[in-house]
């Protein structure tokens, strides 16, 4: 019985010492799992790099730079358009060919758009100037129009006034144009066609009224829907003209 006593005693500091291995042992694994668990894995496990650590911190990638205003009209500006020369034989055969309406509230015309400078083609109603800008494009668009024969469909040009609406519809959509000034010109000032860096239009007929001594122009500028200027281009081309006679 004593030896027994004896033996038991000897032993408790021995499994007393194996106890506090175990634990000891069993708080080490579980920290090492737990900090293994925060390293691996994706990155919202990952803890923010502070002082002493060998990885710098993580920081947002830098967003991408906007395009400005003035870049984005610049990336679309068209090249000027070049008018066609006025035809050497005013009765040549032209083509009926139509390539939009023509609306004038203020004077009541609603029209068909034909092509063409020679008086065949005037004689049929408004006729786009070919190789002037098209509605709604870069330049100047330029249509020509009798006031006392044939439709008659310039007759009132003179009676509109500035800020008046004048509509072109074509395939590619419906453009407003308004009235920014008339002026009255000699017959060979075909610099009426010229093209420039502008959203701009162009009307003419004979003036006055039953002569062929001046010609009228009303000039026009584009809008947009809330009836504000469309602005030019950020890039200024040079102006595109046709020979003077």
């Amino acid at each position: 019985m004593g030896t027994g006593r004896q033996i038991r005693g000897s032993l408790a500091p021995l499994l007393v010492a194996a106890v506090v291995l175990l634990v000891v042992g069993g708080q080490v694994a579980l920290r090492r799992s737990i900090d293994t668990s925060l390293t691996v894995g994706t990155d919202r496990f990952l803890p923010a790099a502070g002082p002493g650590t060998t990885e710098p911190p993580r920081t947002a990638p830098e967003p991408a730079p906007t395009p400005t205003v003035a870049a984005a009209v610049t990336a679309v500006a068209e090249p000027l358009p070049v008018p066609a020369l006025l035809p050497d034989d005013p009765w040549a055969d032209t083509p009926d060919v139509s390539i939009g309406r023509i609306v004038i509230p203020t004077i009541g015309l609603d029209s068909d758009l034909g092509s063409g400078m020679t008086l065949t083609a005037i004689n049929r109603g408004p006729a786009h100037w070919p190789g002037t800008a098209e509605p709604g494009r870069l330049g100047n668009v330029v249509v020509a129009g009798h006031r006392t024969t044939y439709t008659k469909p310039f007759r009132d040009l003179d009676r509109l006034r500035v800020g008046d609406p004048v509509i072109f519809h074509t395939e590619r959509g419906q453009f407003t144009y308004r009235v920014t000034g008339t002026d009255v010109v000699l017959p060979e000032d075909v610099h009426i066609a010229d093209q420039t860096s502008a959203y701009t239009a162009t009307l003419f007929a004979c003036h006055p009224p039953g002569s062929a001594a001046y010609r009228i122009v009303t000039r026009l500028q584009l809008v947009d829907a809330a009836g504000a200027d469309v602005p030019p281009p950020a890039v200024t081309l040079p102006p595109v003209t046709i020979p003077r006679p």
